[in-house]
Parts: structure tokens; sequence; C-alpha cells
């Protein structure tokens, strides 16, 4: 049998990358679904470990022979999209897959998955506080912020259509929250 997934979708800047990181040094028996992605690496980004990145020409050549479970064109000729041979890697060690998707890709899993998945959305208490963390990760220019937060309206509308809401005003509840909505996923049968 193959093991149960877990999603993380949110917009950028949410916090969702943070919490993943978290729960995956917990004892939750979860293995990160590495993402594969058309966009540039960035500065502390390593190929295989933060993404698969390959170029948006080997990306549409991998979605035409059906290599990928999900895959969405984020914004213009950049596609973030979720390898079949990743989940049949984690589950082949016996691990539960855990995802750090976009949006899109995150309903797209739920979707396929159904019952083995738990979607969960972050969300940053306001459109405000969303502003500040993307401002303060700088790795950002001005223009990749004002799309990121466009982005972010449209992406907080689809919330209601995940399991469950995780909303992070304070990491160290967030991290709490989070472990407990999935250690309950994780002992249903």
């Amino acid at each position: 049998m193959n093991g149960k997934l877990i999603i993380f979708s949110a917009p950028s800047g949410s916090g969702k990358t943070t919490i993943v990181r978290h729960l995956l040094g917990l004892d939750l028996n979860l293995e990160f679904s590495i993402s594969a992605t058309s966009r540039m690496m960035r500065l502390n980004e390593r190929d295989g470990k933060d993404y698969y990145f390959l170029t948006a020409k080997e990306f549409e050549k991998k979605i035409q022979k059906g290599k990928f479970v999900e895959w969405e064109e984020v914004y213009d000729q950049t596609y973030y999209g979720t390898l079949t041979s990743e989940l049949e890697r984690i589950w082949a060690k016996g691990n539960h897959v855990v995802f750090d998707v976009d949006v899109i890709g995150g309903l797209n899993l739920k979707r396929k998955f159904g019952n083995d998945a738990l979607a969960i959305f972050v969300q940053a208490p306001s459109i405000e506080e969303l502003e500040i963390r993307l401002r303060q990760r700088s790795s950002d220019n001005e223009e990749s912020i004002k799309k990121r937060l466009e982005k972010a309206q449209q992406e907080m509308s689809y919330a209601d259509q995940f399991d469950k809401i995780l909303i992070n005003s304070s990491l160290r509840l967030a991290f709490e929250n989070a472990e407990k909505m999935v250690r309950e996923f994780l002992s249903k049968p």
C-alpha cells in the first residue's frame, strides 16, 4: 500500500516551507516531495534538494511524456510540478509524502488522492503582514513582490477548498497546530 500525502499550500511568504521543515524534523515518517520547477535557482538552493531545476523546454517534454502527477504553469514559462517518480521513491521507503506546493497544485493533488491526502492551506494573518514577510525575505525585487501579492489575493479565495486552514500569526502556534493536524490524519486507518 502507498503511504499518505500531506499537502501544504499557501501564498508565497505565508510560512509553509518553515512549517514543513519543522514537521520533517519530528518522528512522523514524513519525507519531503521535491518539486520540479523551471524557475531560476535562488542563491541558497540546490538542485535535487530544494527542487529539481529544469528548463522550460525540459519541463514541457516531461509533461508530454506524462511524467507528472500534477503540474501548473504558475507564471508565464515558469512551471512547477510533482514527478510520479518522486512519490514512488518516497513510498518505496515506507514513508508518507509531504508537499510544499502552490495552491492550484495542492488542490489538484487533493482531487487526485482524495482521502489519502490531507490538504492544509497556510495563511498569513493579513495581506499587510504577508507583504512585510516578502520584503524581509529580501529574495525578490519590487516587481516580483507586487506580482506575488496580487497572486496571494487570488490564492486566498481558494482557502475554503482545503481540508484545513492554518493561520500563521505565531510560528510556535503554527508549528503546534500543524503537528496536531498531521498526527490526527496519520492516526486514521
